[in-house]
């Protein structure tokens, strides 16, 4: 059986896309994106014989400088994902990409389909906004589940720090040095600070903030209620790494039994939407017998509700919170 003409040209203009955006993305933003990728930033400039207190005040800029969104909604959106996903570039930069991405998406489209032009829009939309997106929070999922696994044996550092007598700012400063990147990194910048004079409970609240991690939080109200009140901070830290460690245990057992039903929400939700594209593409006037009939536009609302229903339904199925 011959492979048509058309889904031979659909899937080089997707390996086409998919290789220029790569392209462009290290052309424009390859040096931050290499600097995102340093194990150690921190560290990393202190080895290239940077004064301490620059550095710290540098990377501290740059946790920050997230922060500052501004009155736009877009921009404070795209600024927390940035800096969840741990990258240095600014909201501006971020849209500069997704216009890129759209603008070669349409021009690849154009050139290489006879797709309409609502559909080449809709594809260069898709593309440039959702591919950005998906790619951010994809690296913001894998940083956080990085540091959810980290955070157990970082606590256990710390309790067996603070056993043989160190102080807890001495003690965060071992785990920050044992302890890889992406938690190390964040942990040697709190240690850092508390050098300076910082409150620790304020510095761990901080970063269970930008990090958006409950666990996190958990550990700055323990360290703050320990600061007030006074007890053994050794055993309380020793139960909340046990709990921690419990927890994300039962979470991966529970990921485990619901990975079926969470692919077959996505391939689901999905293989509409890809179907839909893929005619436009191959077959741009498919649907010009019935475009004008006035049942396609109820028919085509009460679909898109029903894939809609499809999506919350099955997201609510499959998302447990432990």
């Amino acid at each position: 059986m011959a492979i048509p003409v058309e889904a031979l040209i659909s899937a080089l203009v997707f390996a086409a896309v998919l290789l220029l955006v790569q392209g462009v993305a290290l052309l424009a933003f390859g040096r931050r994106l290499r600097l995102a990728r340093r194990i150690d930033r921190r560290l990393d400039r202190l080895d290239r014989g940077e004064d301490r207190t620059r550095a710290i005040e540098r990377l501290r800029k740059e946790v920050t400088e997230h922060l500052r969104a501004g009155p736009l909604p877009v921009r404070a959106a795209l600024a927390r994902r940035a800096r969840r996903a741990d990258l240095d570039l600014s909201p501006e930069r971020l849209l500069l990409l997704m216009v890129a991405v759209a603008a070669l998406v349409v021009a690849l489209l154009t050139l290489g389909t006879a797709a309409s032009v609502p559909v080449r829009a809709a594809a260069g939309l898709a593309g440039g906004v959702g591919g950005v997106l998906l790619w951010l929070d994809r690296r913001a999922a894998r940083r956080l589940s990085l540091i959810e696994e980290q955070l157990p044996d970082a606590i256990e550092l710390m309790v067996r720090s603070l056993r043989v007598g160190h102080p807890l700012a001495a003690a965060l400063g071992l785990a920050a040095r044992e302890v890889p990147a992406p938690l190390g990194t964040e942990l040697a910048q709190i240690a850092d600070e508390a050098a300076y004079g910082r409150d620790l409970g304020e510095s761990l609240g901080a970063l269970a903030e930008r990090v958006d991690l409950s666990d996190l939080r958990f550990l700055a109200v323990a360290v703050s209620i320990q600061a007030q009140s006074g007890g053994n901070l050794a055993e309380i830290l020793e139960g909340l790494a046990q709990v921690i460690r419990a927890r994300f245990k039962l979470f991966r057992r529970v990921r485990a039994i619901t990975a079926e039903a969470t692919w077959s929400g996505r391939f689901l939700s999905a293989f509409p939407l890809a179907v839909l594209a893929a005619i436009n593409l191959i077959d741009p006037h498919y649907y010009d017998d019935v475009r004008g009939s006035p049942y396609v536009l109820p028919a085509g609302l009460a679909v898109a509700g029903l894939l809609l229903a499809n999506i919350l339904v099955m997201r609510a199925l499959v998302k447990i919170r432990i």
